[in-house]
């Protein structure tokens, strides 16, 4: 089933794009891990039951991580009936609803399709937003998940975080291993070089895609709701409140950033703009504004 949001075949084909070079990618990975570590089976057995783990279970895992819970309508009944109000307007199925208890204003959705999306706020971002502010918010979470990118963004980090947890294991069991055969040496170095490299390359073509989807989800949700000038006010506002969050406290957040509504920065990336995982709020900001100005709205930060 098709929903209203406003389609985008540029994220479409990069979706695409992407999912085939990381499935390359991957392929070659498991190949040189057979290679090098000489049983096939054990390779392809762990990178399966991983790879399953993650798409089935994503939403639990994303939920625990960001000490989401879900919540039913007699306990949130505002934030439900928002929810409500644009998945009827965008003809699409009801996400299981959820909230976090976190200071940091941010949201964020998962899961593997739109039957099975959870979409979370947290309620720092409930007790500073207007109306009209979450209204948007939400709208981009959907469209999220009315694209499917948020399934793919999932799949797509899988080789990254296998490659990740390689690297780890290789070099705590190097570090704390003990004394080594040369041969034995050999291998292992082989294999983090190997997971080193898809590492880089993964965490590159993953952000590369993260930074559009969001710019889509923007789009999507200013046209849906016809108030782009609310979500560019509620961007500014959830920005400029995490900057003041002191970095140390924003570390554990910024494992998923990947996710959020914006990012856990405590500053706009400069030249580093290139590794992250959103676009910068000056590009978001005046994209708002340019469909304000085609939709004949007066592009008023904190208007509604």
């Amino acid at each position: 089933m098709r929903s209203r949001f406003r389609s985008d075949p540029r994220l479409t084909v990069r979706m695409t794009v992407t999912l085939f070079l990381l499935g390359l990618l991957y392929v070659a990975f498991v190949v040189a891990l057979v290679l090098l570590l000489k049983s096939w089976l054990l390779v392809v057995v762990v990178a399966a039951a991983l790879l399953g783990a993650q798409y089935w279970f994503s939403d639990r895992i994303a939920l625990f991580a960001m000490r989401g819970r879900v919540v039913e309508r007699e306990e949130y009944p505002e934030l439900h009936a928002v929810v409500d109000r644009l998945c009827a307007l965008a003809d699409m199925p009801k996400p299981v609803v959820a909230v976090s208890a976190m200071e940091m204003p941010n949201a964020f959705a998962t899961g593997r399709n739109p039957d099975h999306a959870v979409v979370c706020v947290t309620t720092g971002l409930l007790r500073r937003l207007e109306p009209a502010e979450l209204e948007g918010v939400l709208a981009h979470e959907l469209s999220h998940v009315a694209h499917k990118d948020v399934a793919v963004i999932t799949v797509a980090s899988f080789l990254g975080v296998i490659a990740g947890l390689i690297v780890r294991f290789a070099f705590y069991s190097g570090l704390f291993g003990g004394r080594r055969d040369q041969n034995t040496a050999a291998v292992l170095a082989a294999v983090m070089g190997v997971s080193i490299a898809v590492y880089a390359l993964s965490f590159l073509l993953i952000r590369a895609l993260s930074r559009y989807r969001e710019l889509a989800a923007d789009r999507a949700a200013a046209l849906l709701t016809g108030r782009p000038s609310a979500l560019a006010s509620a961007l500014t506002k959830v920005s400029g409140d995490i900057a003041r969050i002191p970095t140390r406290d924003l570390r554990t957040a910024q494992a998923f950033n990947a996710f959020y509504f914006t990012p856990a920065a405590g500053r706009e990336p400069g030249i580093e703009r290139i590794f992250s995982t959103h676009p910068t709020l000056r590009q978001r900001v005046e994209q708002l504004a340019r469909i304000s100005a085609e939709l004949g709205e007066a592009a008023t930060p904190g208007r509604g």
